[in-house]
């Protein structure tokens, strides 16, 4: 029999990065290529004795359904999080996701049409963009640079199309690892103003700084209205429990809680009861402060083995803060092709063109994950990588 494919996603290709990860998982490798928190940190006693707790002593609240918006205490600790973050929140609501992604596509579901401009970081998280493709919305990319995205490109873009939606991860960002200033996040709100665009901001990894100084969310420096914001306790707690929540002004917030009754109903009950007890545990600021310390190490390792192992006209982003560090050969090699001799040699990456919004150009680029791997592993791997881009 012959299956007719929906227009939205029979050019859609699977993720690129879930493909590397099937691929190494019958090998013994060192992965540079997850983008999870280190198993050491996943408070899995406390899920554990917490879960056997509620199920003892309340076992209908957990298992039974519930509403779209969220589990009431939840809802009410997310929306003191966001509060002290700055944001405005009589005039914007939250609602629980199933994980940050389920608000990419609920924004997504929600404010585009087909053919409609959504200006993305370049390179950018590939979730996001297999998102907006699978609405057959037009992903057209902006350059990032050191300190954020573009503003003088992304001007210039809107200044020749209609932009429906920006699309950033302003803080440690993924794959880059690099933190947009806080001069660059107001001046992108006044470009929002001037070319009346919406702007969802991604914040997966904002806990998790172990240098340098906070910056303000984009969301707690928006005075109309124009950002959506996308959190998620996957990082900071556990990427199993799939709990993450919008931040948005009430009038998208409303059609956004509508979206997601006809796709899932609501977020898992255990789950978000769970999350919530963790947030207010007498260990949660302790398991932030071990998260940040570890990636810390780690990641100024990597880098100090980058140094010592890569090509001399390799370079290399240096995070203040995440799981990622982004890396260029600069010698006109495809990190693509380079990907079978790393993982013949018993390394894997991401090769960088996964976060383009073209995957067909070659790119000398690739993303490295630091908090997987141990010490040793880094050290170990890192040398090797650096022995393939030498070949």
């Amino acid at each position: 029999m012959q299956y007719t494919i929906s227009n939205k996603m029979k050019d859609l290709e699977g993720s690129a990065i879930r493909a590397v990860l099937k691929m190494t998982q019958s090998k013994d490798l060192i992965t540079f290529a997850a983008g999870v928190p280190a198993p050491e940190t996943l408070p899995a006693q406390f899920i554990a004795d917490k879960t056997e707790e509620i199920l003892a002593k309340n076992p209908a609240l957990a298992l039974q359904y519930g509403v779209t918006d969220g589990y009431a205490p939840l809802v009410a600790s997310l929306t003191a999080r966001m509060q002290a973050m700055g944001a405005d929140m009589e005039n914007n609501g939250v609602m629980v996701t199933s994980g940050g992604q389920q608000v990419i596509d609920l924004t997504a579901r929600c404010l585009l049409n087909e053919g409609d401009v959504v200006a993305v970081e370049a390179p950018t998280f590939i979730g996001g963009l297999n998102t907006f493709r699978s609405y057959n919305a037009k992903c057209i990319g902006v350059a990032l640079e050191q300190d954020g995205i573009d503003l003088n490109a992304l001007e210039d873009l809107c200044k020749k199309q209609k932009v429906k939606l920006l699309y950033t991860i302003p803080t440690f960002h993924n794959p880059m690892g690099v933190t947009m200033n806080e001069t660059k996040r107001r001046a992108l709100l006044k470009l929002a103003d001037r070319y009346d665009f919406m702007i969802l901001e991604d914040n997966p990894y904002g806990e998790l700084r172990f240098a340098g100084e906070d910056v303000p969310v984009i969301k707690s420096m928006d005075t109309n209205g124009r950002v959506i914001y996308a959190g998620t306790l996957s990082k900071v707690i556990a990427p199993g429990l799939r709990v993450g929540w919008a931040a948005a002004p009430r009038p998208v917030l409303d059609k956004m809680i509508v979206a997601k009754q006809v796709v899932d109903v609501h977020t898992t009950m255990l789950s978000q009861i769970v999350a919530d007890a963790f947030i207010h545990s007498e260990g949660y600021d302790a398991h932030i402060a071990q998260c940040r310390a570890l990636y810390g190490k780690k990641c100024k390792r990597m880098m100090e083995c980058i140094d010592a192992f890569f090509p001399a006209q390799a370079t290399h982003t240096s995070p203040e803060g995440g799981l990622f560090l982004w890396c260029d050969l600069n010698d006109g090699r495809d990190t693509r092709a380079l990907l079978e001799k790393a993982v013949a040699s018993g390394v894997a990456y991401i090769p960088g063109y996964t976060f383009m919004t073209d995957i067909t150009k070659p790119t000398s680029t690739l993303r490295l994950n630091y908090s997987i791997p141990s010490i040793e592993e880094i050290e170990k791997g890192i040398e090797i990588l650096g022995g393939v881009f030498k070949a």
